[in-house]
């Protein structure tokens, strides 16, 4: 059976998980992350090079959304402290 012409071609699934917006990221895997950032800007230089316009388009919306999972990653690291919040001072108690 033939593939329709306008079937438009899934990305990969780590590229599909990287594009989820509902995928949290584990910080662990920031530096697998990076690699694919990495990969992915170096698939789009050599898709440039040889004049593939619709898989420069696939794989800048891939890096597009590695990064974002990275920043993400990087927001949460600043925001994920312990926070005190003190003992409760409890006043005595006065009858009226």
């Amino acid at each position: 059976m033939r593939k329709p012409d306008n079937l438009v071609q899934m990305p990969k699934f780590r590229e599909a998980c990287i594009r989820c917006p509902v995928h949290w990221p584990d910080p662990a895997q920031r530096h697998r992350l990076a690699e694919i950032r990495d990969n992915l800007t170096a698939r789009i230089a050599e898709a440039e090079r040889e004049g593939w316009t619709g898989e420069v388009e696939g794989l800048k919306i891939s890096l597009a959304g590695a990064q974002d999972k990275l920043a993400q990653i990087d927001r949460r690291a600043k925001t994920a402290s312990t926070v005190d919040l003190a003992m409760p001072v409890f006043l005595q108690a006065t009858s009226p």
